[in-house]
């Protein structure tokens, strides 16, 4: 376990493991996941979202729940897979709203049943055509974001979280949208301590802002480092020097790849004083070989062991899962 005190927060920052779900989306069961997980020493699972999680019966979370129980391990955190929650940033037509509301309030009941600390999702997309649906789209986000606040904490659900993407069209990317935002939903839970979640980003230290003319305007790292006062977990995956693909960290995959996960975590022990959180798990996010192949599928064990036994000798963990 990797510890460090700083000068702004005398408690020590503890880094944890854990990964989304998506890649077994359709391919693995999640007592296939949830085996894998608990033989490698990983305790936290991310429940990336499918079309069928906003239809699903409870009975069928609070069985996935004990299931993961079984295995030592928790779903701290459920999160969108898909974009299919960015509707309250389209101006087209009300129904986008009204449907993302709709989901959100199921993915929060989720949560609760689960037990995650957190749910979230990214905030949406202005559409390329509409460019001046921006700054309209993204109020009526923030205030949609205040009204769950109240809900996820009727939920039980402590934090709801937000990702900072990769470009100007899906809010927050750049530091000052990140500032804007995370103070606006800070305030806001500070003025409403009693009856609200907390709110934070799932930061991905692979997202970075290029341009239209492919020149980075800001890394990775700096975006990083610009949402480390509001952040509440991250994703940890791989990708090239414009933050197009993304991938694991196989041997392979770290020669080809620009994300440095020492320096990842180098840089948020030495700014743990400005972290609002003393436990920082980071959640192996990769979507795995091509979906639906006899010749891929099978390939995803390897991937993902590979990945987390790298990660686990940089970005370790303090607890392990339970063989069953």
């Amino acid at each position: 376990m990797i510890q460090e005190t700083t000068a702004l927060n005398s408690s020590p920052l503890t880094l944890q493991l854990g990964v989304k779900t998506d890649p077994i989306e359709y391919r693995y069961s999640y007592e296939w996941l949830f085996r894998l997980l608990a033989e490698e020493g990983v305790p936290h699972v991310q429940l990336g979202t499918f079309f069928e999680l906003y239809l699903l019966p409870d009975a069928f979370f609070v069985d996935l729940r004990k299931l993961a129980a079984d295995f030592g391990l928790t779903i701290s955190s459920v999160f969108s897979a898909h974009r299919e929650l960015g509707g309250l940033m389209r101006d087209e037509h009300p129904a986008w709203g009204e449907a993302a509301r709709r989901a959100y309030r199921r993915m929060i009941e989720v949560g609760g049943m689960l037990g995650a600390e957190a749910v979230g999702a990214s905030a949406g997309a202005v559409m390329r055509d509409r460019p001046a649906a921006k700054a309209a789209g993204l109020a009526r986000y923030l205030a949609f974001m205040k009204e769950m606040m109240h809900y996820a904490h009727e939920q039980g659900v402590a934090y709801l979280t937000v990702e900072p993407m990769s470009a100007l069209a899906e809010p927050p990317t750049l530091p000052e949208e990140l500032q804007a935002m995370g103070e606006e939903l800070f305030a806001y839970h500070r003025q409403h301590l009693t009856d609200t979640a907390g709110f934070g980003y799932c930061t991905d230290v692979a997202h970075g802002y290029a341009d239209q003319d492919g020149n980075v305007v800001w890394d990775n790292m700096q975006l990083l480092q610009a949402s480390l006062p509001y952040v509440h977990h991250i994703h940890l995956k791989n990708t090239d020097g414009l933050f197009n693909s993304t991938f694991g960290f196989a041997p392979a995959e770290l020669e080809r790849g620009i994300v440095d996960v020492v320096a990842v975590r180098d840089l948020l022990l030495a700014q743990a004083g400005v972290i609002p959180h003393r436990t920082l798990v980071g959640y192996l996010e990769i979507g795995g070989p091509k979906t639906g192949r006899d010749y891929s599928d099978w390939k995803l064990e390897g991937m993902l062991r590979e990945s987390l036994r790298y990660l686990q000798s940089v970005f370790p963990t303090e607890s392990v899962g339970v063989q069953r």
